[in-house]
């Protein structure tokens, strides 16, 4: 045989024997696909990522089985995942505390942030900024004046997450102090407010906007770029004139690193064009939730940049978890 023949021999072959790879990677998912939640039952990352399994399981043909694995922020479900294999079988949904605040929080997560990369980032959400009626507060600037002399107490889900995130931002750009109250999870700290156990909060604002339109909880603000679909009333933080207390929940989609590129796309873009069905939207419109929808490079870039202006601030203000 000769060296030409024996060359396009073994071309033919490599190509018989990738492209079957190369097949398979592209008509993801061809068998059951496990989303894991590093975050508790019925939390909004667990309600989208219901959502969207529901959807796909339906379009895809294939079974979407949702396992919630939290704790220790969110570090416990995610190490699990980055420790899967990279086939796409196995990805997070979740929010970016635990790849932006919590590499700045813990000496070890489990994992390192570069053993996972980002499929989609989803959607974003602000927090609420609400009081309870017996502080007399009315607006964010009337809190900003006040805590010059007062301390304040406001209540978080939990160290390190984005509630006391909201706080370290609230004392670091006013120079004032907040103290942070931590709770286990949103609803006892939304309850805590509600209680006067403590004098306010910076939580997700679905939980919050009950109380404050039965009365029972001032709201002052938003800490969207947008604001709340649910209280279109309420102003941003930016409106009046505190831009520096701009913080965003990101819901995303991580897969290990090592999974492959053509299998990734295929993700996002079907989990894109799942939040586009009305059912889902009117469940993210619910939660509070406005598209995102960035990946790939563009993904990482936004996580990369929160990730570095937490980590700022995890120095400058001390932030520990407790």
């Amino acid at each position: 045989m000769t060296t030409r023949r024996r060359a396009l021999l073994g071309i033919c072959l490599a190509a018989t024997l990738t492209t079957p790879a190369l097949h398979a990677q592209g008509n993801w998912p061809t068998q059951a696909v496990r989303f894991v939640n590093n975050f508790p039952a019925g939390g909004p990352s667990d309600t989208l990522a219901r959502s969207v399994a529901n959807v796909l399981q339906g379009t895809l043909k294939q079974s979407f089985v949702v396992e919630n694995k939290p704790g220790a922020a969110g570090n416990i479900g995610a190490a699990e995942v980055a420790k899967a294999a990279p086939d796409g079988y196995t990805v997070m949904f979740g929010i970016d505390s635990t790849f932006t605040i919590n590499p700045h929080l813990y000496a070890n997560q489990g994992f390192k942030v570069g053993d996972m990369k980002p499929v989609i980032i989803m959607a974003s959400s602000g927090l609420l900024i609400g009081v309870h009626p017996s502080t007399g507060l009315k607006t964010l600037p009337q809190l900003v004046e006040q805590s010059k002399t007062k301390a304040f107490n406001f209540s978080s889900a939990g160290s390190g997450s984005p509630g006391h995130l909201a706080i370290e931002l609230f004392n670091e750009a006013t120079k004032h102090k907040l103290n942070h109250i931590p709770y286990r999870g949103n609803t006892p700290a939304v309850t805590a407010v509600l209680a006067g156990e403590v004098d306010g909060g910076t939580l997700a604002t679905p939980g919050m906007l009950p109380h404050v339109k039965a009365g029972k909880i001032q709201a002052l603000a938003v800490t969207s770029r947008q604001r709340s679909k649910l209280a279109p009333d309420l102003p941003t933080v930016g409106e009046v004139g505190l831009k520096d207390l701009e913080q965003e929940v990101l819901y995303l989609v991580m897969a290990p690193a090592a999974t492959p590129d053509a299998v990734v796309q295929t993700m996002a873009k079907a989990i894109a064009d799942a939040l586009h069905v009305p059912e889902v939207q009117a469940r993210m419109a619910s939660l509070d939730l406005f598209y995102e929808g960035l990946s790939g490079a563009d993904a990482a870039k936004r996580l990369d940049d929160l990730r570095n202006r937490y980590g700022a601030l995890v120095k400058a203000t001390g932030m520990k978890v407790e």
